[in-house]
């Protein structure tokens, strides 16, 4: 076996379930899922859900073939149900093969899911306005306060304060 080979099944045929481009596959679909339904106790099964889809879309997709989907044991998704699945979901169909379409609507699905919490819109929302050095100032506090409670840093956006552009552009 090559470098470049896939690892081979116990019959010795390569192992086409680890093929880069849906590797991630059922990650991505469950993240999505996770952001739509945050709450796991509210969350529907997947027949509720690929009947949300179907009502939604109009796409033909049925609860255990999205089971099949997000616990990887299907990977042979069609360009159709990729394009039910983004038209739902909200996200362009390149989410679930790009790496870098990924990250970015991940970063966007953080801040939507941070967003949800009215303590943190009004935290946001009393920050807009301050000046550079008090929004720093802020910024220092909150990630003093991360640490104290052992949270995991937050990366930063890459938006500065002389970049006003949307964080949400997909």
């Amino acid at each position: 076996m090559t470098h470049d080979e896939p690892p081979a099944r116990s019959g010795g045929t390569p192992d086409k379930a680890v093929r880069p481009l849906l590797r991630k596959f059922d990650q991505r679909l469950n993240e999505l899922i996770a952001a739509l339904y945050p709450d796991e106790r509210k969350r529907p099964g997947y027949a509720r859900l690929a009947a949300e889809i179907r009502q939604t879309t109009g796409g033909a997709i049925s609860g255990t073939y999205l089971w099949e989907l997000a616990t990887g044991k299907k990977r042979n998704v069609t360009l159709e149900q990729l394009d039910v699945l983004a038209e739902f979901f909200g996200v362009p169909p390149e989410y679930f093969l790009n790496e870098e379409v990924a990250a970015r609507v991940n970063s966007q699905l953080k801040l939507a899911t941070a967003l949800r919490d009215a303590r943190v819109r009004n935290l946001a929302l009393r920050a807009d306005g301050l000046s550079m050095e008090s929004l720093d100032a802020l910024l220092a506090m909150v990630n003093e306060a991360r640490k104290l409670q052992r949270l995991a840093p937050i990366e930063d956006t890459g938006n500065d304060a002389g970049n006003t552009a949307p964080a949400t552009d997909v």
